[in-house]
Parts: C-alpha cells; structure tokens; sequence
C-alpha cells in the first residue's frame, strides 16, 4: 500500500522495537511526511532517521492530531502513564496498534475508547527485519484497516493472523519468547562442546554458527523441519545417536511442552 491509502500514522514509542518498524516503513516507501513519532528521549539514530524522511518529531501528543493508525510500541509497564492523552488521536476512523507484550485490548480500551484494534506480538528478530508478527484484530477492524496494518507490520517479517485474542499468549509463548529458546540452544550446546574437550571459545563459535547456518537453510529451503532434520540424518551414525536421546520420551519434547505451557500462563497472567 502506499502512504496516501494508509493515511497518517501515529508512533508512540521510538525504542528498539517501534525504531526497528519506523526504519522499515520508511525504507518500504511510506512517506516521512505522514509519520509522527511521540518520544520524549529519541536515540541520535531514531532522531537522525526522522530528520533525514522529513518526518515529524514530538515529545507528547501534538494538539489537533487525530491519527489513521495509531501505532503502539511503548514498555507494557509504562502504558498506563502514557497512553491516556492518546485518546485525543482516536476518530472514527482509526485503527490502534498495539506491540506491547502482555497488554489486552480491553487494556487499551480503558485508556484510548472504543476503537479498531490490532494487538501484535513481534519477535526480536524484527529489528533485523527478519521476526515474525502474530496478530488479532477485533471485529471493528474492516477489511481496508487490516490490510494497512499488515503492510505496516510486514516490513519486519511475516504476519500471521490469529482467530481470537488468547491465540496470542500462545503466540507469544512460541515466537515471541522463542529467540531467547534458541540462544539458550546455543549457549548448551557450547557447554557440551566444552565439556568434551574444546576450548570454550571454538566451542561457542561452532554453536553459533551452526545454529545460525541451520536456521537461514531452513528460512531458504522448502522441505519441512523434519525433512531437513531426517536428511542431516544417516542411519547409525552420530545425528542418529544424539538424536536417540534427544528425541526419547523424557528429552525435548516434553521439555519444550512444559516450558511452552509455562509461557503461556504467565502471558495469560500479565494480561488479567
């Protein structure tokens, strides 16, 4: 979509995730001339952007401003402090974004009104452009401001859109918290290294460069995890061997279960 169809956007909250998205939409084309970034503590690099995409800056809410989409991406913690002068921005035509972890809808409705709402949940690897967005919409978003949230939140990676608004505490427990998952695969695997004889520091830049070298080969490839796993595989050998326990009924699996699940309720937590 282009900036005309997606209107006038409102960024509150210019930090590393809400910098990540700004530097995207600006590099897909979306005209500087139509964002606002509210942020009273702008990093040099944000404020530098803003000033080279002629986009507007503002530490709080500009009088008179009444936003297309209003995007959120400031702290969960700090969004009851924030957010009520924002429901100034919200006309009958906007559609509110939130990127905030753990923050509901109805959250967002006691400070901003009834409105459309999109509640995201993005995962780090979107400041490298690379994450993956699940996402609900409520009934009051209509099909045009569903499509001009997805153009907004695709520039970081793939959208997946979710059935209810629960789906996304699972979201979160899988994507949102699974790069943490994956550094800490790399972090044990270095260890086994080490404790099998290699100096710590190859052992950590075997881990790393595996884990990273295995996930662009499964971001490229077409065949599913576990053909790609079965095809590292040969019968008898050492993947074999290593997968033998880790694939037993008391190795991943239900480890990954567990620690999902446990995601899950402290989500489920955060948002009551």
């Amino acid at each position: 979509m282009t900036g005309a169809q997606l209107g006038s956007i409102v960024l509150i909250g210019a930090g590393n995730m809400g910098g990540a998205m700004l530097s995207g939409w600006l590099k897909s084309g979306i005209p500087g001339a139509s964002v606002t970034v509210v942020d009273p503590r702008p990093s040099d690099t944000i404020s530098s952007l803003i000033a080279d995409a002629g986009a507007r800056h503002a530490t709080a809410l500009p009088d008179g401003i009444v936003a297309d989409i209003l995007f959120v991406a400031v702290k969960p913690q700090l969004m009851d402090t924030v957010l009520p002068p924002f429901r100034a921005a919200v006309g009958d035509r906007t559609v509110v974004v939130s990127v905030a972890a753990g923050k509901t809808l109805a959250a967002l409705k006691g400070h901003l009104g009834e409105a459309a709402m999109v509640r995201a949940m993005p995962n780090t690897p979107a400041m490298i452009g690379r994450g993956v967005t699940g996402a609900y919409a409520n009934p009051r978003v209509d099909a045009g401001q569903r499509e001009a949230v997805h153009s907004l939140l695709k520039v970081s990676g793939p959208v997946e859109w979710v059935a209810s608004e629960a789906d996304i505490d699972a979201v979160t427990a899988v994507s949102g918290s699974g790069p943490a998952y994956v550094f800490y695969l790399v972090e044990c695997m270095a260890e086994a290294g080490r404790k099998a004889g290699l100096p710590a520091d190859l052992a950590m830049r075997l881990a790393r460069e595996t884990v990273s070298g295995a996930g662009e080969l499964l971001h490229q490839s077409p065949d599913e995890a576990s053909k790609l796993r079965q095809n590292v595989t040969s019968p008898g050998g050492t993947t074999a061997a290593a997968l033998s326990v880790l694939m037993a009924e008391d190795g991943m699996q239900p480890l990954f279960d567990k620690a999902i699940a446990a995601a899950r309720q402290r989500a489920e937590e955060l948002g009551s």
